[in-house]
């Protein structure tokens, strides 16, 4: 039985206003990654997300961003490399504390939006967020985007590194993700995202739009939490993956393997 993981950003809302099915996702993936308050989420959205994680036997992340609420982390900003480390350790150690009161612990970090889309072409600013993450805890596991210079950072600085594809999004020829900004880069349908998923996996590679191979380790996966399709979309491509012979688990259990 091969191990994957499975994996959505959440916690997600802020105050009065709820982004996503938190708890109907937490059925389906093994790992959440919390939003710490930048570009999302506030103290008690963040203490729930937390205990509702821990109650399903779901591994908990820290997802920090840009300080953009208005634009949810999804707009690009140029920071000094110290401001950025610091931002980082500040959201980690922010959602730690929230864990440790609700009787659990953060035991990955993966950077959401702009912030990880940046980091994933720019190896100093990847090697700030890395320099972060081991500053305050060396034995976090660091979720990166598949074969982008975060999960190189990462791997250089001696992290525990996951590779990490996603099921509703698109690819360009270089391997990343397609910008929000064109047409067609965020996928809607269940099937077709368990259709990439399973092509990746079976190849161990991330096939772009000419079908250009690009081989990289793959341990999880992910599925967007805001979308109308979110659930829908993870749960096909958690059955997709169970007939394929995979076991879905939190990511310290596919990474100790």
């Amino acid at each position: 039985m091969k191990l994957i993981n499975l994996n959505a950003d959440m916690g997600e809302g802020f105050g009065k206003y709820s982004i996503g099915n938190d708890a109907a996702m937490l059925e389906v993936i093994g790992s959440a990654n919390i939003a710490c308050g930048y570009h999302a989420g506030d103290p008690l959205v963040m203490s729930t997300t937390t205990r509702l994680a821990k109650e399903k036997g779901v591994s908990v992340g820290a997802h920090p961003a840009f300080p953009d609420i208005q634009g949810f982390g999804r707009r690009k900003m140029v920071l000094p490399l110290p401001e950025l480390e610091a931002m980082m350790v500040y959201q980690i150690g922010a959602l730690q504390a929230v864990a440790q009161s609700q009787g659990t612990k953060v035991t990955h970090v993966k950077p959401h939006g702009a912030l990880n889309n940046m980091a994933a072409e720019d190896m100093p600013m990847s090697l700030a967020i890395a320099r972060a993450i081991v500053s305050v805890d060396p034995s976090l596991i660091l979720l990166a985007t598949a074969g982008s210079c975060l999960c190189k950072a990462g791997l250089e600085l001696g992290l525990p590194t996951a590779g990490e594809i996603f099921a509703d999004r698109t690819y360009d020829e270089n391997g990343n993700l397609t910008p929000r900004s064109q047409p067609n880069a965020v996928i809607h349908d269940p099937e077709q995202s368990a259709d990439q998923i399973l092509s990746f996996l079976d190849e161990g590679k991330i096939i772009t739009p000419s079908g250009k191979r690009i081989e990289t380790p793959i341990h999880s996966i992910c599925v967007h939490g805001d979308t109308e399709e979110a659930v829908a979309i993870a749960h096909r491509v958690k059955e997709r993956l169970e007939l394929a012979g995979f076991e879905l688990a939190p990511l310290p259990k596919v990474m100790v393997v």
